[in-house]
């Protein structure tokens, strides 16, 4: 598939990275399509159709229609106050009988390939001393949302073999830019705020990807005929500490980080104890991944460097908070 154009279907639209995915898709000459929950508020730039709910009931006819491309960006993510007695059974509904379904009708409806924006979470939570995850390791995705996200993966490789469905699949670790929402943001919030944190002593990597590198890297997988079935890992390709992370951002928004030491034991058990154990992980292990084969086999390297893109978050930041 060779089309460096054409008519694209963008789920999740209204997300951080689905608006971003479409407001560049129509400046790169695509037509888009944007897929929308009923509730969503409307999308001016480009066409859009509501879809309802994702399921395995979700009709996509409207959608689909004369599509040759599509990102699949749309899911159900990590919920925080979680209310159902069964998450993995929810996680599953949207996320793999909602993909399976989205994947047949598009085969169906004529697409030649769907791009799937699943997480590294499928590789695991963690890398030890100077591991990096990369494509052919043994999944181990360690909750519901990232078991999930892997048996999407294997619904979608069935899908491909049973109708000749084009299928790339995309791993990001954290995704940051102007819009972000989460830790991320929380961790901006503190910034500006002059909090001080304990977070001097602690000695990680972890592997980010900017939101607007992310998006080159999906059109990559949209157009390129090698991408056809592979399955690929992405970053900035510049692993930084929680420290490094915090100094850059603060420098970035003019509020330096206030940092002081702290023995990350006496920071896990904090953590253990105010039930924050997952987040206190994040800050003080490594997460890191090798993103070689996207760049040996579709030629991609992120035209964005992680200064430039926690230069153009910080830079978000101060203006949306004025």
């Amino acid at each position: 598939m060779n089309k460096i154009s054409g008519h694209m279907l963008v789920t999740g639209a209204n997300g951080f990275v689905g608006r971003r995915m479409c407001v560049e898709s129509c400046q790169r000459g695509w037509q888009v399509k944007a897929a929308l929950r009923k509730s969503a508020s409307p999308q001016n730039e480009f066409e859009s159709v509501n879809i309802g709910q994702i399921d395995g009931q979700t009709n996509w006819s409207e959608a689909l229609r004369e599509m040759d491309v599509v990102i699949h960006l749309a899911a159900r993510v990590h919920v925080m106050r979680e209310n159902s007695d069964n998450p993995l059974e929810e996680f599953r509904r949207v996320n793999v009988a909602g993909t399976e379904n989205l994947a047949r009708s598009a085969a169906l409806a004529g697409v030649k390939r769907l791009v799937y924006v699943s997480s590294v979470k499928v590789n695991g939570e963690a890398t030890r001393d100077n591991q990096k995850f990369i494509e052919a390791d043994i999944a181990a995705p360690q909750d519901p949302y990232g078991i999930s996200k892997w048996e999407a993966e294997q619904a979608l490789h069935r899908v491909a073999a049973e109708t000749g469905l084009e299928i790339v699949i995309v791993r990001p670790p954290l995704v940051y830019g102007p819009g972000v929402k989460g830790n991320f943001a929380q961790m901006l919030k503190i910034l500006a705020r002059g909090m001080p944190l304990p977070l001097s002593s602690v000695r990680n990597l972890r592997s980010l990807i900017y939101v607007e590198n992310l998006v080159d890297a999906l059109f990559a997988c949209a157009t390129h005929s090698a991408a056809a079935g592979q399955t690929y890992l992405v970053s900035d390709g510049e692993d930084v500490s929680t420290p490094d992370l915090l100094r850059q951002l603060g420098n970035a928004m003019e509020r330096p980080a206030r940092l002081f030491p702290c023995p990350p034991a006496l920071l896990k058990l904090a953590g253990r104890l105010i039930g924050r154990t997952g987040q206190v992980e994040r800050l003080l292990g490594s997460l890191r991944v090798d993103s070689g084969k996207i760049r040996r086999e579709l030629d991609w390297k992120p035209p964005y460097s992680l200064q430039q893109g926690l230069q153009a978050t910080a830079a978000w930041h101060r203006t949306d908070h004025l």
